[in-house]
């Protein structure tokens, strides 16, 4: 079977029912393969129907430019704003890349002091809204900083910028997440999905996400390691290191299903970047 023979009309009609239909991207594809598609042509058959349905609704496609650091000369420390940076892992597929000492300790526990008095409980995105509300799958307390809220947030986020080369202005505040023992946030992913009748309003402020970088603020004593599912990556949460992974279309082929295991001892303290493809309002 090829990919010319095997995307006919009938298919393409069957992947835009279960969009429209709300199935999320990864169970079309686990149905496909269930029925026997190759899975490459499966997800080929996916891009090329879903860019084409949005296209034809006007609604906008992710660009394929990314964030991404200087590796491309196999670079191990990275110089950005001033300060080193290791780069430890390096992964294509998903695309992921851990660095150590992003932050400095002191930076660290200066944002834990700076967000501990505004934490509430951490809502999750409604597709259907575009607003958000506690969920179950989410047990972690957070907040917002507004973006160059104070000099720590706009230090950290010159940083990110000259880290991935990104412009500062294309990324969402920071957002500081507490995990007390036992809590998670189950697998899922960052990017905003089409389909949701939700989505258009959420991409108005700055258009779809397209990298995401988890910094460690403290070292829980067992648990919270920040997990890929499918692929088996599990990364540890170590002070002042952080993760870095990117998604060049919003939908499951780039197999950066995340989430954050169970805290087991202790509690864990993260900040988030989210990184648009334009600017952030």
């Amino acid at each position: 079977m090829t990919t010319t023979t095997a995307i006919t009309p009938e298919l393409r009609a069957w992947i835009v029912a279960q969009a429209e239909a709300g199935f999320p991207p990864e169970d079309v594809l686990a149905a496909m393969k269930k029925s026997g598609w190759p899975e490459d042509v499966a997800i080929e058959a996916m891009e090329s129907t879903l860019t084409e349905h949005l296209k034809a609704k006007g609604r906008p496609i992710p660009s394929l430019e990314l964030p991404e650091p200087a590796v491309e000369d196999g670079s191990t420390c990275l110089l950005a704003d001033g300060h080193e940076v290791k780069v430890l892992m390096s992964m294509q597929l998903p695309r992921v890349i851990v660095f150590g000492g992003l932050l400095t300790h002191a930076e660290c526990d200066e944002m834990v002091e700076l967000a501990r008095g505004r934490l509430t409980r951490s809502e999750t995105v409604v597709n259907e809204t575009g607003g958000s509300e506690v969920n179950t799958a989410r047990t972690s307390d957070g907040m917002f900083f507004a973006r160059a809220e104070n000099a720590l947030c706009q230090r950290i986020e010159h940083r990110i910028a000259q880290l991935l080369r990104w412009p500062v202005k294309n990324g969402e505040g920071l957002q500081v997440l507490r995990y007390r023992p036992g809590a998670e946030y189950k697998p899922h992913h960052d990017y905003f999905d089409p389909v949701h009748p939700g989505t258009p309003t959420i991409l108005a402020r700055g258009g779809q996400r397209l990298g995401t970088l988890v910094m460690y603020l403290n070292s829980p004593v067992r648990g919270g390691a920040t997990t890929f599912p499918d692929v088996g990556l599990e990364v540890a949460p170590i002070k002042g290191n952080a993760v870095f992974f990117s998604y060049n279309a919003p939908h499951a082929s780039t197999k950066t299903l995340h989430g954050g295991a169970p805290v087991l001892e202790g509690e864990k303290w993260v900040a988030t970047k989210w990184l648009r493809e334009g600017e952030f309002v």
